[in-house]
Order: C-alpha cells, then structure tokens, then sequence
C-alpha cells in the first residue's frame, strides 16, 4: 500500500510517498480503508521530533482519520466490515490503509463525507472544553469566548456554544476567518489583528467580561484574556499557537476568582505514557454520541476548506503551517 513512510526524524516536506508495509492487526484493532485523514501543525512537529510524545521509528504519521473497515480483529463486537467510521490512531492516517483500536473508532452518519468526518477530534475536544463539569461547563445564557475562531476546533467551539445557548463572541485575525464564524453561528466577531480586544470584549458583555473563554492560542491572547473575563469566570487553554505557553498572574487568579482548567484530549484517546484509553472510554463515547447525533440534526456544519490527494501532502501541509485554513485541511485517498 502507498503512505508516508518516517525513517528518522526530518521536516516534513522531506518526506515521500512510497510503498509501505501493511501493517498486522491485533485483536482488538480495525483495519480501514482510509476515505481522509485529517492535516493539524501538531503532525509536522511529530514528523521533526519535536512534539511532547514521539512514536518508534518507523511510523507512518497522521492521527485522524475517516474511512470503511475493511477487516476487524478476533475481539472487536462493536463493528462490522462495511462500517463507516472515524477514528483517533496512535499513528498511520496517511496511508491507504490504517489500524485503529475498537475503543478509539466511531460511527459516522451517512450525511457525512469523509473528509467532514475528520473534524471529529475538534468537535469532541470543543465539546468536552464547553460542557464537561470540571472544565469550561458553559450554561444557557452565558457569554462564550472562543480565539482564533476559524480553525476546526475553533469553528466547532461557536457552533457548540449556540447549541448550548451561549452568546458567542468569535475572535479572529482577518475578514474572511470572522465571516466564517458568523456563518457558524457567532453572535458578534472581533478583529485581533493589531493584538488588542480585551476592550471590545468588555465592551459587548457591559463590562462584565465573559464567563467562559475557549483559547487554543496562548501566549498574549490568554494574558489580555484574564483582563477581560468575567468574576468567576472560567478559561480553558487547549493549546498555544502563539508558540509560547501563558504564565498564569495567580494574583488577577485570585482577586477575579477565575478557574483555569487545561485539556489535552489526547490524555483520552490513550495518547500519553500512562494509557488510559480503556479507563476513559465511556466519557469519550459519549461526546462522539452527540457528534453523531448534532451532525445527523444538521445542528453542526463540519466546515472542510480544502482537500488534498495523499501525493499533494505538502502542500496540505503548507496552507495548515501557513494559516491560510478556515476549518478542516483533509488529504483524501484514491
């Protein structure tokens, strides 16, 4: 079958599509038919070595995919070939064929294609930032900040929070990133091109702030974010885009009574050195219950802007690295 193939640790453009081997099923594992994999700027770190969890050399990359199971192992009950799923891999979504465990595979609804199918992972993560109780827990009537508001998990976020009954305020760097969060339900959108918006925040919510702030950017975006969050209010990082990690003033902390809850959704899908896929399940079912149930409603629109066959893989990866994407960045197989 034909993928990228990672021998060492290199750059990703230095990578090649060659015939690779098939890899072996265990039994409680699925082997798919690839339909799209998913293109995120954490693969090109994992490519360079430079992400916090690193696979065996070889590997095949890519963490995300969609596609029809073609084989299943001797203890897989939930699936059957013909199935159309989606899937989070330890690795190897960037080939024709791929090896997922039955605990991290999920059913998808005919009105989905594939490449829409790979925003699975933003829309579970968003979900789980916005209401599980430890974390963001957004209510009906709340005011929900979401930065960086054209990104999969972004434009997840909005659409979640309406779903909620949040008034969503959707922050975004240029014109056409925030007319996409309007179309994916924003109730107001500001411009944080010149790094400034804590005022504009204030200034739609009456002074108040918001109550609840979903931030994948980090550095600068989450320092001016505890200058515009209400008393109590709540901020979830779930990355830092920026490159730099926030450093939390404990005292705006502590005078403002804010609670800031990370999370790193791979820690679910068993993606770190204490597995815990297994112990975790049935909480990540559950979201991937409601992404199923709110896309066959048609009450989320799994936004694609563009796709790639598996020979154009760096150029998918260029317009992720280039924040040149509003939404999914898929490569699709032949």
């Amino acid at each position: 079958m034909r993928g990228l193939w990672v021998t060492e640790y290199t750059e990703f453009d230095k990578l090649t599509v060659e015939d690779i081997p098939r890899p072996p099923l265990e039994p409680r594992q699925i082997r798919l038919k690839v339909g799209a994999a998913g293109v995120s700027f954490s693969v090109n770190l994992v490519v360079a070595g430079k992400y916090q969890r690193k696979p065996t050399l070889p590997f095949t990359p890519g963490t995300e995919c969609a596609g029809e199971i073609i084989e299943i192992g001797a203890d897989v009950t939930r699936f059957q070939p013909g199935d159309r799923v989606c899937a989070a891999l330890d690795w190897g979504a960037y080939a024709e064929e791929a090896i997922a465990w039955e605990v991290n595979t999920y059913p998808i609804p005919d009105s989905l294609g594939f490449a829409e199918a790979t925003n699975f992972n933003s829309y579970a993560t968003a979900c789980a930032a916005l209401t599980w109780p430890h974390l963001l827990n957004v209510q009906k009537g709340e005011t929900l900040l979401v930065h960086g508001a054209a990104g999969a998990l972004r434009l997840a976020g909005v659409e979640i929070g309406k779903i909620l009954g949040a008034t969503v305020i959707a922050a975004a760097s240029t014109e056409k990133k925030r007319a996409a969060a309007l179309e994916h339900g924003a109730d107001h959108v500001i411009d944080v091109s010149d790094g400034d918006f804590r005022d504009e925040v204030n200034e739609l919510t009456d002074g108040r702030g918001a109550n609840a702030i979903l931030d994948p950017v980090g550095g600068d975006v989450f320092d001016q974010s505890l200058r515009c969050i209400a008393f109590e209010g709540r901020i979830a990082p779930v990355g830092f885009t920026a490159g730099r990690a926030a450093q939390i003033p404990a005292n705006i902390v502590l005078l403002k009574n804010i609670t800031i809850c990370g999370l790193n959704m791979g820690t679910y899908y068993g993606w770190s050195p204490n597995d815990l896929r297994y112990e975790m399940e049935d909480r990540v079912r559950a979201i991937m219950d409601r992404f199923y149930e709110w896309a066959e409603a048609g009450s989320i629109r799994p936004h694609v802007c563009a796709t790639f066959p598996l020979d154009q893989f760096k150029e998918a990866m260029a317009m992720v690295v280039n924040r040149q994407s509003i939404g999914r960045v898929a490569l699709v197989m032949d």
